[in-house]
């Protein structure tokens, strides 16, 4: 595998896999972190989806005094509107489109493709998707942000203004205000992506309740879910 490919962790279905859900890990974690969800959702054992669960990049984080640690983006302030270096979102975004493409290459097609994140992972899911020219089964942004702020990415696509989007958040989330999130949902709704938010009495984490609801909705999405 050469540098510019992502490392992940894959796990295959029992049977030939014909939807993909790649699922982008939070700042400082790995795709280690998120793994464990497939068989906490239920989703029985013929559903024909793939998960990836791919690994951040290792970068100095400023915010955390230039430790390094697995990011999607450095992190250079606790301000929303200048908390995402613009240039490591658009560097991981390659890294993520080519993550697509793997899949498409390998005959999934891209309306049978989830593209999921949480925290970090979440912002790049929503960042990606917003933009990519594929058309996508559904779009998965937990406990997140845009990283523009409060406004839209440049460069949005038509192409996913139908697809399907779910925003989750906790009400007592401390390392990504509530309102963030529902500040990039407001915006998504006003420009008529099909997106629907949900918060949960929680903090910055993910709780089986929740999980539950994804494993409905990945159904509802996918052609294979159950």
């Amino acid at each position: 595998m050469s540098d510019s490919k992502l490392e992940r962790i894959t796990i295959e279905p029992t049977q030939e896999a014909k939807a993909c859900v790649i699922w982008l890990h939070g700042l400082g974690d790995s795709g280690a972190g998120f793994a464990p969800v497939v068989p906490a959702l239920g989703l029985g054992s013929e559903h024909g989806i793939r998960f990836i669960f791919p690994h951040a990049p290792e970068q100095a984080v400023t915010i955390n005094g230039g430790y390094i640690m697995r990011a999607w983006y450095d992190i250079k302030s606790m301000d929303l509107h200048e908390r995402a270096d613009k240039q490591g979102v658009e560097q991981s975004e390659q890294q993520i489109i080519a993550l697509i493409e793997e899949q498409i290459a390998l005959g999934i097609p891209t309306e049978n493709i989830v593209l999921a994140g949480f925290s970090q992972g979440g912002v790049m899911s929503l960042h990606t998707g917003l933009r990519l020219p594929h058309k996508l089964a559904g779009i998965m942004a937990l406990s997140c942000y845009l990283p523009s702020g409060d406004s839209l990415p440049k460069g949005l696509s038509n192409v996913n203004r139908d697809t399907s989007i779910i925003q989750h958040h906790g009400v007592e989330d401390d390392v990504v205000p509530v309102y963030a999130g529902e500040m990039a949902f407001k915006l998504l709704q006003g420009e008529g992506f099909n997106t629907q938010w949900k918060t949960y009495n929680m903090a910055h984490n993910v709780l089986p309740e929740q999980l539950q609801d994804i494993s409905l909705w990945l159904q509802s999405v996918l052609p294979y879910g159950k």
